[in-house]
């Protein structure tokens, strides 16, 4: 069960019809997987059960993420918008959080500058090196590295940072950006193999600033 906070569901302003946005954001990577609607009873059974809960406005009816597909959403917190009619789940999505497969909803793209967003580079990372070690398939790099032990690991972390430093200090501007997707992607295998995550280390980071900023 969600731990509540000083909010709760008097603070969230319904639309005439009784309900109202909701958004489900990938916990871990800040990945937006889809939008839906939720009633009163709907986020009741959110709060109460963790998973996430909408009312569908074509059948009229109240379900639970992943009932048939299986790829249900564990909702580790709920945030209400500024004026409150909006809310936001984070979630841990089990499979695809859209019905045509796809990971996210918004996959399809109307315009943008070409730039590619950190977030969703390493949200992939973190898929597939989660989903490496789980498999363990044979041939995968992966697996290599992880029957080889966590002192490799971390030895081949150590190794590209070396690498990473010195393609700076020599102006190899194409190689660092390689050298230090290198230290980026075992270092993330590292974390794994120490039952953690990019998340982890991102809520650190969060939190510092958090406290610089108040300081």
């Amino acid at each position: 069960m969600l731990t509540p906070s000083n909010l709760s569901l008097r603070d969230v302003a319904f639309g005439h019809d009784g309900l109202v946005p909701v958004i489900a954001q990938d916990a871990s990577s800040g990945e937006v997987l889809m939008l839906a609607y939720a009633n009163e009873e709907a986020l009741t059974r959110t709060l109460e059960t963790g998973e996430g809960h909408y009312y569908s406005r074509s059948r009229d009816e109240l379900w639970r993420k992943g009932a048939t597909s299986g790829h249900v959403q564990r909702v580790v917190a709920v945030t209400l918008d500024c004026d409150g009619d909006a809310v936001l789940y984070r979630v841990e999505q089990s499979g695809p959080a859209c019905h045509t497969g796809e990971r996210t909803c918004f996959h399809r793209p109307m315009a943008n500058e070409g730039e590619v967003v950190p977030a969703d580079a390493f949200a992939v990372l973190q898929r597939v090196v989660d989903q490496r070690l789980t498999e363990l398939p044979e041939g995968s790099y992966v697996t290599n590295l992880h029957e080889r032990g966590v002192g490799y690991v971390a030895q081949k972390v150590v190794e590209e940072a070396g690498e990473t430093v010195v393609a700076a200090l020599q102006g190899q501007t194409e190689e660092l950006k390689g050298e230090a997707a290198d230290v980026l992607f075992h270092l993330t295998v590292l974390l794994r193999e120490s039952g953690l995550s990019l998340a982890d280390v991102a809520r650190v980071l969060l939190e510092r600033h958090e406290e610089k900023r108040q300081a």
